[in-house]
């Protein structure tokens, strides 16, 4: 079986195209080496500029309210959204803290979308995290992934390589952010 590469493009107009070489006078959004659910990437919505930055003031906010780890929230946004305020899972998780219905109507967020709403729910729910599973940032982060009743369930991180994934990834992007935004 062939492996092919992928490359997603984004051009002036912000459309959206894919290639198997690199095209001129358009912007690399990404490359894969699958199709396979990029429909969110391949979308026509134009890249927005600004990135982490755009939404710091709401991450400070919202981690100064509920005493989390700003550096922490970024880190959680960056592997759930990348940043992304419109993203959406295929299991209906919504916003940049890919929060599922249910939680949004735990912290009162009515808008999942709207970035200041989205972020304060999800550090609200990092809190409640913190505090049930006593400030162990591993099994915080295994249960914002896979539910608090699985790390419960199996006394600590679930056996699920994608929930061992994402606590890397998270834990990785918390480090580098402490060190280059938060200092120490």
């Amino acid at each position: 079986m062939a492996q092919a590469e992928f490359f997603i493009y984004q051009g002036p107009n912000g459309e959206r195209m894919v290639s198997d070489r690199p095209v001129r006078g358009y912007s690399l959004v990404t490359r894969r080496d699958t199709v396979k659910d990029a429909g969110h990437i391949l979308a026509n919505r134009p890249i927005r500029p600004g990135g982490p930055a755009r939404f710091k003031s709401y991450i400070r906010s919202a981690s100064d309210r509920y005493g989390v780890d700003a550096a922490l929230v970024e880190a959680v946004i960056a592997v759930e959204s990348g940043f992304d305020p419109d993203a959406v899972s295929n299991r209906g998780a919504t916003g940049l803290m890919q929060l599922m219905s249910a939680t949004a109507q735990q912290y009162a967020v009515r808008d999942r979308l709207d970035p200041r709403q989205n972020i304060n729910g999800g550090v609200q729910h990092l809190k409640h995290l913190l505090d049930r599973f006593d400030g162990d940032i591993t099994l915080v982060l295994a249960a914002y992934n896979a539910g608090a009743g699985a790390v419960e369930r199996y006394r600590g991180v679930p056996p699920f390589a994608e929930t061992r994934r994402y606590i890397r990834k998270v834990l990785e992007h918390h480090s580098r952010y402490r060190a280059l935004r938060y200092g120490s």
